[in-house]
């Protein structure tokens, strides 16, 4: 049953082939089998997950259908889950359990998803490679010695392998697409506003958003479907129509236009992932799409105007943390300095600290204009060459990441090596776009993703393209020796 997607799953339990019990305590044996190798889950949630089973199959047996009653999946532990610890991965919030569900949490459940657990992720978001986790780095499961991508690394790791069909991550600069690449998953971005924030612990407020991770294209209409929506509690969610994610996806590409970017293809691509993404760009020329060269003159500046709004957005956010109300708090402080001095810098991890620094810095008197407010210039540049080049195609495609997945440890010593590996996808965030990416090939045994960008509330369309790649190849079926 571990092998089965999330669409196949749906079918089973309609045809009553097994029940979603059944399907759990499968999937949770696995988990304690195989996930000792992954580090892929921080906490699991067994007895919540068998009420959940139980239920669904009680709604399921009264008459009551859906693609996800009684689906199993996980939830990056970033998302406030009630009465379960929600540690974003830090020692800051170790011992917080929520005292609410996020409303990601709370649509899937009552469409009656079954949630295994709370997943492994890099601390408060902040990561490529999932190793700043104070748990433990994650590993990918196609070579344990390599990281899986981040921060939704412990969702891609334990999707990628078959310990549950789907999970959700979020993605601020890349964290959903960038491990869906390195693990040969289908991973998606949506509009910014298009899923709800509320009670999804913040990192940067403007870039964070929530998507599905899972192995197929399919998987992941179904599973947007359940999270996307309007939500008052939400002042940056949008109140947009939710089309049916899945009633398109066998919608013809003929005529479909694909811009290509010469930026994408510069130094520092690996030449052997630019030959799988050229191999990826004449599939889908012989499905009927029409390829078009364009520019996006100013994807240079991205790096540095990401790395300058992500951190400054973090300081604020993480300044609730100073062991006053809730988290770590430091034992026997001398006064009130002393307590935030020392709650903060035992709490927070090496990683974090760095980006909360570096945030206070360009957000202080004296650097506001020099840093955050060109870096906000530079958003706004990256947008409008977004908006010229959707004028003149439907979209964009190129890879996901420079790179294969590296080993673990590799970068530690030299962070800025590992932020150029979002150099592809944190244009989506700064411009709000929704993107995906999805499996095209391998390189040295790693996996190799290609990514798709539409315009805004355009996520049917990444779904019909990557579906209909889908069904023309079958790089999404394979799965990692072992697993």
């Amino acid at each position: 049953m571990h092998q089965l997607t999330l669409a196949e799953i749906a079918r089973g339990l309609a045809d009553k082939k097994f029940s979603s019990e059944e399907l759990t305590k499968t999937l949770l044996a696995r988990i304690a089998q195989l996930d000792p190798q992954l580090n892929s889950f921080i906490t699991l949630t067994e007895d919540l997950a068998l009420e959940q089973a139980k239920a669904a199959d009680a709604r399921r047996a009264n008459g009551e259908s859906g693609a996800l009653l009684g689906a199993p999946i996980a939830h990056k532990d970033l998302f406030c889950t009630l009465g379960v610890r929600t540690s974003c991965a830090s020692k800051m919030l170790d011992n917080f359990k929520a005292p609410y569900d996020a409303t990601v949490v709370a649509k899937l459940a009552a469409a009656g998803a079954v949630s295994l657990g709370k997943t492994n992720m890099d601390e408060f978001a902040m990561g490529s490679a999932n190793e700043s986790s104070y748990y433990g780095a994650v590993k990918n499961p196609w070579n344990l010695d390599h990281v899986p991508g981040g921060s939704s690394g412990g969702s891609a790791a334990a999707v990628a392998a078959r310990l549950l069909p789907a999970a959700t991550g979020t993605d601020t600069g890349g964290s959903i697409r960038q491990p869906a690449a390195l693990t040969n998953l289908t991973g998606l971005k949506p509009t910014y506003g298009r899923v709800s924030r509320w009670g999804m612990i913040a990192y940067a407020s403007s870039l964070d958003q929530a998507g599905p991770l899972a192995r197929t294209a399919e998987d992941c209409a179904i599973l947007l479907q359940g999270m996307a929506g309007f939500d008052p509690q939400d002042s940056t969610s949008i109140d947009e129509p939710v089309p049916d994610f899945s009633a398109n996806l066998n919608g013809s590409l003929k005529g479909l236009r694909i811009g290509v970017p010469k930026e994408f293809f510069s130094e520092g691509l690996d030449t052997r992932i630019a030959e799988l993404i050229h191999n990826s760009i004449k599939e889908l020329e012989k499905l009927g799409a029409v390829i078009k060269p364009i520019s996006l003159p100013n994807m240079q500046h991205a790096i540095p105007a990401y790395y300058v709004i992500a951190p400054a957005e973090a300081s604020s956010n993480l300044s609730r943390f100073d062991g006053v109300r809730f988290g770590h708090r430091c034992e026997n402080p001398k006064d009130l300095t002393d307590l935030y001095k020392r709650s903060r810098a035992e709490g927070f991890g090496p990683e974090v600290q760095r980006r909360i620094l570096v945030g206070a810095y360009a957000l202080s008197a004296g650097y506001y204009d020099a840093y955050y407010l060109q870096a906000q210039k530079i958003r706004r540049l990256i947008k409008n060459d977004f908006m010229a080049a959707f004028n003149e195609v439907d979209i964009i495609l190129g890879p996901t990441t420079p790179n294969p997945a590296w080993k673990i440890g590799a970068k530690n010593s030299d962070p800025v090596s590992a932020y150029l590996e979002d150099v592809y996808t944190i244009t989506a965030n700064l411009a709000g776009l929704p993107g995906l990416s999805m499996p095209a090939g391998f390189v040295d045994g790693l996996p190799v993703g290609v990514q798709l960008l539409a315009p805004y509330f355009q996520e049917g369309r990444l779904l019909n393209v990557a579906h209909q790649y889908q069904l023309n190849t079958d790089w999404h079926t394979r799965s990692p020796a072992g697993f």
